[in-house]
């Protein structure tokens, strides 16, 4: 593959999910998952979409996500005695995913998101600077920017709108977390 055909790759993928394409983007607070806060997730026309409650007064770190009528969606909770940074994103009791961080990750940081149905997501960037993609099956589903936002301490996320945003927000605040160090407190 020369590089003619990864620039024109890359153009094709911009014009199908970025601006003009199929992703819908959100906006996300730098501190979004800092323990015992509460955030608001907003769609890009400043509307409040989801609500990231972190809940305080818990042995293992915790966030619900929530739609913002209050319905509970996903809790995202600290994995105990494992054997590296894990967190689990559950639905109902259920866990519906597992983020762990890559052991080696020479160049770039990267995270695994194991699916209950047995797919698999793959984030890779720079996560302290909220520059990374999320793919599943080499195919981006979603991708984390600052650039789209002038405000500070404000990022974006735009997914593909044929996933599910709720999950893969939840994804993104295991993977901000994960990201620091897991220093949430």
């Amino acid at each position: 593959m020369g590089f003619g055909d990864r620039r024109e790759r890359r153009q094709q993928e911009r014009r199908e999910f970025g601006a003009g394409g199929s992703a819908v983007r959100y906006q996300m607070r730098q501190k979004l998952v800092s323990f015992g806060d509460d955030y608001w997730i907003e769609n890009d026309s400043g509307d409040k979409v989801y609500k990231v409650d972190g809940k305080k007064l818990r042995i293992r770190k915790t966030w619900v996500i929530e739609d913002r009528g209050g319905q509970e969606l996903y809790t995202v909770r600290e994995k105990k005695l494992a054997i590296r940074d894990t967190l689990r994103i559950e639905r109902d009791g259920d866990t519906v995913a597992t983020v762990r961080k890559a052991l080696i990750s020479p160049i770039h940081d990267r995270f695994k998101v194991e699916l209950k149905d047995g797919g698999e997501l793959k984030a890779k960037g720079s996560i302290m600077d909220h520059q990374y993609k999320i793919e599943r099956d080499g195919k981006r589903i979603a991708e984390v920017s600052k650039k789209w936002f002038k405000i500070r301490d404000t990022y974006g996320i735009e997914i593909d709108d044929s996933e599910n945003a709720a999950l893969i927000l939840a994804a993104a605040v295991c993977i901000e977390e994960l990201g620091r160090g897991g220093d949430a407190d």
